[in-house]
């Protein structure tokens, strides 16, 4: 077959393959995506410690630019895990704490799962 086709077939195959996986597999996998960066996790801590925040304290409170913290609060509000309210020419930020603790029964129920089998345990060989 053409080079085109090729190219065109392996990218839906790519894009069809997380189709595959559980709903719950690709919550969990987004999340811990917007999870990954520190600024984020310090984020939402910030949010946790003070309910709620204006986002101007919190790139005050952050070795980070405005504009760098901005772009982060954008990506958790993507998720819906913080939610904001517009408040004049300020943005109030808050936690989805609903959803979050959906994510928490999510990743408790995940690890869970993966480390009550014991069949490779830290002081036990390891079959492979």
């Amino acid at each position: 077959m053409s080079y085109i086709y090729d190219i065109l077939h392996t990218r839906s195959m790519t894009y069809a393959k997380t189709s595959d996986f559980t709903q719950e597999q690709q919550e969990l996998a987004r999340v811990a995506k917007a999870l990954a960066h520190p600024a984020r996790v310090a984020i939402i801590q910030l949010l946790a410690s003070k309910q709620t925040c204006i986002s101007g304290d919190i790139a005050a409170e952050l070795p980070l630019s405005r504009t760098t913290v901005s772009q982060h609060l954008q990506e958790l509000k993507a998720l819906d895990l913080i939610r904001g309210e517009i408040d004049g020419l300020t943005v109030c930020y808050c936690l989805n704490i609903e959803l979050l603790r959906k994510v928490h029964a999510q990743f408790t129920g995940f690890f869970l799962e993966a480390t009550s089998n014991g069949a490779c345990g830290s002081g036990d060989g390891c079959a492979c």
